[in-house]
């Protein structure tokens, strides 16, 4: 009788578990939409502290939460090509330190980069729009609706809109993986050429710096909290190097 290896075999344990748990988030947040017609992003996504959506246990969860399989993929095939090198060099402990201080961090940036879209939008707003807002945007969010006039649909997508993903930990992976290991050559896609890491990790930080700046919001991607995620990678690891931990 043959056995084939398990596709998690040899993978370290914080890796293959946030693997795993990040799916099963997934396909709960299918399963509650479409069997119960429960948003669990409403719940577990991040919010602004002024919406009444928003709960502290969110700058945690909204890290397991994605948008769909592509978006899952993506951030976890990253971890998989880079926090696995990261696991074993760091150990599980740390890696898993690493990991969700950077994606709070990353939460906590992408919060105070929204207030600054929030406090904009709200001083076009009239009194009446902003009181229709408060009182039926978060409802609207939750039954995946929202206000057709543009500004009121801006505003109630800021304030009560969810964001998720574990995008802001993974940039922190990156960071540190072109820290750590500068001059391993990652082969890109587009274009398929050989680029040494720490080259890789600076050319997206300028993207997103770039990306987040030119407020590009159309395009629905967090991209301060990208760079927060780097950010606080990046102190993080100095600091240990400091502390020789």
């Amino acid at each position: 009788m043959n056995y084939r290896p398990s596709p998690f075999a040899g993978l370290p344990p914080v890796t293959k578990n946030l693997l795993i748990i990040n799916a099963i988030f997934l396909l709960a947040t299918w399963v509650a939409e479409n069997t119960f017609g429960i948003n669990l992003n409403t719940y577990l996504g991040l919010h602004l502290p002024s919406s009444e959506l928003f709960n502290p246990a969110q700058l945690g969860t909204y890290m397991f939460m994605h948008g769909g399989f592509m978006h899952l993929f993506f951030n976890m095939f990253a971890v998989f090509m880079f926090g696995r090198v990261l696991e074993v060099y760091w150990g599980p402990k740390k890696f898993f330190t690493f990991y969700i201080i950077t994606g709070i961090g990353a939460a906590a940036i992408n919060i105070g980069a929204n207030y600054i879209d929030y406090f904009s939008t709200l001083s076009q707003l009239s009194d009446q729009q902003y009181q229709i807002v408060m009182e039926k945007g978060a409802e609207a969010m939750r039954n995946y609706q929202n206000f057709t006039d543009p500004l009121m649909g801006k505003f109630n997508k800021i304030l009560n809109g969810p964001t998720v993903g574990a995008s802001g930990a993974v940039f922190g992976i990156l960071l540190a993986f072109g820290m750590l290991f500068p001059n391993t050559e990652l082969m890109l896609l587009f274009p398929p050429i050989p680029l040494k890491a720490k080259y890789f990790v600076i050319i997206y930080g300028v993207v997103e710096l770039f990306m987040g700046v030119a407020n590009f919001s159309f395009d629905n991607v967090a991209h301060f909290a990208h760079l927060g995620g780097m950010a606080f990678g990046f102190i993080l690891i100095k600091y240990w190097q400091k502390k020789g931990v």
